[in-house]
This record gives structure tokens, sequence and C-alpha cells, in this order.
């Protein structure tokens, strides 16, 4: 690879390890420490999913408009103030701002880094991106194993450690990433709102929605790893550095695991079997979570759903990209990923609700029930598609 995909790789993994100590936590942190309701929780996560979602907008506009490094520079200084903010006020209020922040700042600079990985490596193809993808999973699986027993110790540590990988890699980007500005190909990332013009293919777009109906239904069913979930191994005495290392799982085996996706989807090439199968696999990790009562069982639930993941995630952008019509990949591909987005930040909210007016194992029962939509959606969505190429 490239020296310049290098330098992108050791940034993302220390920019996505330092957010890795914090955003397994933020919920146990707000219901744990603030004692703030599970519903409260899942409201601050959605506003700053939302920011995030904004930040990538803007983001990716800027970066066809203007300077792709003053536009991740200035996005990287933004969320690196706000962790340094975070780690000297961390009550309610500044928390949430502080927490908005950041996710508006990070939104800024991941279209960048995508589109700089393009750019300089055009012709790496797919391997530019993989290379990115595993960057983000080893970073996540760094932090979320350290940020555990640094939690442990105490949360004040976690947001230091947070802010002095985000101030490495504020000055990673301040001094090397300037070069990379003259290899900048604006073709390289086009953004919704910039394809969002007039839609001629209707019966390829209403597809594409039904089809995203069942990824949204996936990530509500998902996100409650990172909020509800997370707060019902604590009230049953999961020590906190336990719960940080099923994402160490999560991310090491979604690394390490490359080789057999590749041998799987090798042999079973059709993209709607891999979304049956991953689904499948999804709820039977639904089920061993809802009667876990131990580490060990919550362990095999997230190899099981890590198992699922890797199948699944990667077909639901394939076939937006089969059923786009010339000129419409980056607006298919980016609506999915709008759609992903909101799946993330609604899921925490109805969850806590859910477990604040019931219980949790209403809301396992609930998880499992939606879960089958996807199969529907998947099985239909390109029933009356008429795809213009």
């Amino acid at each position: 690879m490239p020296k310049q995909i290098w330098l992108l790789v050791i940034a993302t993994t220390i920019n996505v390890t330092g957010g890795s100590f914090l955003w397994p936590l933020n919920t146990i942190y707000m219901h744990n420490e603030l004692g703030r309701s599970l519903a409260f929780a899942g409201f601050i996560l959605m506003f700053n999913t939302a920011a995030n979602i904004a930040g990538n907008l803007l983001g990716g506009a800027l970066f066809d408009r203007y300077s792709a490094y003053k536009t991740i520079l200035y996005g990287t200084l933004l969320a690196t103030l706000a962790t340094i903010g975070i780690s000297l006020f961390h009550s309610v209020v500044p928390y949430t701002i502080f927490l908005i922040l950041i996710g508006f700042g990070n939104g800024i600079t991941w279209p960048v880094i995508m589109a700089m990985a393009g750019s300089v490596w055009p012709e790496g193809g797919r391997r530019a991106f993989n290379a990115i993808y595993v960057a983000q999973n080893l970073g996540v699986a760094l932090g979320a194993t350290l940020g555990g027993y640094i939690a442990s110790i105490s949360f004040d540590y976690i947001f230091w450690a947070n802010a002095l990988l985000f101030i490495v890699f504020f000055f990673i980007v301040l001094f090397k990433f300037k070069e990379m500005d003259q290899l900048q190909n604006p073709q390289m990332h086009t953004s919704v709102i910039k394809q969002s013009g007039k839609i001629k293919d209707k019966s390829a777009f209403y597809s594409l929605l039904i089809l995203c109906s069942g990824f949204l239904i996936t990530w509500v069913a998902y996100s409650q790893w990172q909020s509800t979930i997370a707060s019902h191994t604590q009230d049953i005495g999961i020590p906190l550095e336990q719960y940080s290392s099923l994402w160490a799982i999560n991310g090491f085996l979604i690394v390490f695991a490359q080789p057999l996706v590749k041998w799987i989807t090798g042999k079973i090439t059709s993209p709607r079997i891999h979304i049956y199968i991953g689904i499948a696999i999804m709820i039977v990790s639904y089920v061993i979570a809802m009667f876990a009562a131990d580490f060990t069982m919550f362990a095999t639930a997230m190899v099981i759903l890590t198992m699922g993941e890797v199948l699944m995630w990667p077909a639901f952008p394939t076939l937006a990209n089969d059923l786009a019509p010339k000129g419409r990949k980056g607006f298919y591909q980016g609506l999915v990923n709008s759609i992903g987005a909101t799946g993330r930040m609604i899921g925490p909210v109805v969850g806590g609700f859910i477990v604040d007016m019931y219980n949790i194992e209403l809301l396992f029962y609930i998880l499992i029930a939606i879960l089958f939509i996807p199969f529907v959606t998947t099985k239909l969505y390109d029933r009356t598609v008429n795809v213009e190429k």
C-alpha cells in the first residue's frame, strides 16, 4: 500500500481507539454515574448521532468544494477541544453539549478520510477502503479492551485517555495530511444532498426504500448493545471491564474473521442470502442474550452476533448498488448510510422507553419479533423494480 494509506490507517486506528474508550460506556455513565433514565441516555445518544450525520453531510460537501486538509483539520480540532472539555466538565449539561460537539466534529472527518483513501490510491479499488475498515475495527477492539479496565478504576481517566488520543490524532492531521490536498479527487465522494435531484426511476427508488426499511430494523436492534443491554449488564453485576471486552471481542473477530467471510461469500454469492443468514444468526444471539446471566453467555451472544453482522452489513449497500440507475450510485449509498444512522439514532430512545416503562425481557421479545421483518423486506424489495441503467 502507498505510504499515504498507511498514514490514514494509523490515524484511523488512533482516532477510533480514542472514541472507543468512550462510546461503549456512554449509557452506563449517564445511567449509573449521573443517575439519569435509560430514555434520557437514549435521547442524548440520538442527538450525538444526529450531529454526526450533520457533520458527515458538511464534511462531504466541504471536501467537494473546499480543501480536504482544512476540512479534516477543523473537524478534528472541534472534536479534540470537545474531548478536552468533557474531561474537565462532565456533569449532565456539559456532558451533553460536548458529546454532541464530538459527534459533529468527528462526523466531519470521516467522509474526508474515506475520500482521501480513494484519492491517494485510486488503483487500489476496494483494498483502500478495506484497509480503513480493518483499522476502524482494530481501533474498536483496542479502545474497548483498554477502556473497560481504565473506567473500572475511574471514569475520569477514561475521558482523559480519550482526549489524549484525539490530541495525537489532531497533530498527525496538522503535520502529515497537508500533502494529501494535492491528491484530492472530488469525484471520490458524492453527498446525498449533491445528488438529491429529481428521482426519475421511481421503481428502483421504492425498492431501495423497502430494502432499507429492513436495514433500519436491524440497526434499531443492534444499537441496544450500546445502550439498554449495556446498562442491563451492569444491573446484573457484570464488571465494567468485562462489558467493554465484549466490544473487544466484536472488533477483533471482525478483523480475524475476514478469511472465513471471504470463503463463505465465495461459496454463497447472493447478497440476499447473506442477509437471510445474517439475520437468522442475529436472532439466535438475542435469544441467548435474553437468558444471559453471566459474562460467558453475553460473550457467546456477541460472538454469534458478530458472525451475523459481518455477513449482513456489506450485503445491504451491495444490493443498493445493484439497484442504482446510472449516475445515482452516490445518492443510493448515501441514503443507505443515512437510514442506518437513523436506526442507530432512534434505537436507544425506543429501547430506553420500553425498559423504563416495562422491563428488559419485553424489549428482547420485541427485538426478536421485529427481526423477522427484514426477511420479508429483503424477499419482496425488487418485485417490481425497473432499473434504468
